[in-house]
């Protein structure tokens, strides 16, 4: 199976206009994530998509490839299915365009999740080392079988510890049972004909309460396998989380 990295990369952001072009140790956020991909050694392309041609222009001038998607796009869901419509690959990977520090080895295991036929796409989990990330909605929780396929993805702690969490108060001070709870990481992978057949229907009432695009697919009866990963990655929604991303770098170089 053949296998292309898709970047969506929109300049309009609301909590942080210009994003994908904002300056990071010398160069452009969407450098980082590109250039990161292109080290994958299961993915044969690597492509930005996007709305922008400020955008658009920047990753040309890096020497890298972009075509230019709708400005309608909803999601980055829908953008990377107009990319992917009219290419030749049976896997397309979803980069999300904020995430500088996405290690190639991560876009290989997502590939690689989808050698199970029964799985329809693939995404990557982490086990949780702060406990407060247990009750921060702004990280998505995952829970999974026993044969590693997604059972469902909230904002909300799950699961939830019943017996030692009176209130939340509580929950906060108690001790983390890291092995029980698994953040979600917010790379994919897709079967191509499942990311057109998803960019086509309409959102569902779960994704709705919780924006959360995964959701979709759940309860549409795709399957979703799901890997831990070793690796921690910093997104960049805000000025404040580029400076954190700053951080890591000097720290990994």
């Amino acid at each position: 199976m053949t296998a292309i990295v898709i970047i969506p990369a929109r300049y309009d952001s609301t909590r942080f206009p210009g994003k994908p072009l904002a300056p990071l140790n010398g160069k452009p956020l969407i450098q980082h994530v590109y250039e990161n991909s292109k080290k994958s050694k299961l993915a044969k392309e690597v492509m930005v998509a996007t709305d922008s041609k400020a955008i658009f222009e920047a990753v040309l001038g890096f020497g890298g490839k972009a075509v230019m998607t709708s400005s309608s796009h909803a999601s980055g869901t829908d953008r990377i299915a107009e990319a992917a419509a009219s290419l030749d690959y049976d896997i397309i990977v979803n980069v999300q365009g904020d995430e500088p520090l996405i290690r190639p080895e991560m876009i290989d295991d997502v590939i690689g999740l989808l050698d199970d036929k029964k799985a329809a796409m693939g995404t990557l989990i982490k086990k949780i080392e702060n406990p407060e990330e247990i009750f921060d909605p702004n990280v998505v929780k995952a829970v999974f079988d026993k044969d590693g396929f997604a059972m469902y993805f909230s904002r909300a702690p799950i699961p939830f510890n019943r017996d030692e969490w009176s209130d939340q108060q509580k929950a906060k001070s108690c001790e983390l049972r890291a092995k029980s709870y698994y953040k979600h990481i917010g790379i994919y992978s897709y079967r191509k004909d499942v990311l057109l057949k998803l960019a086509d229907m309409k959102p569902v009432k779960l994704e709705q309460i919780e924006k959360l695009e995964q959701l979709r697919a759940l309860a549409n009866g795709f399957r979703i396998k799901v890997k831990e990963t070793l690796f921690e990655t910093v997104g960049v929604d805000t000025p404040q989380d580029l400076e954190r991303a700053k951080k890591w770098l000097n720290l990994s170089s």
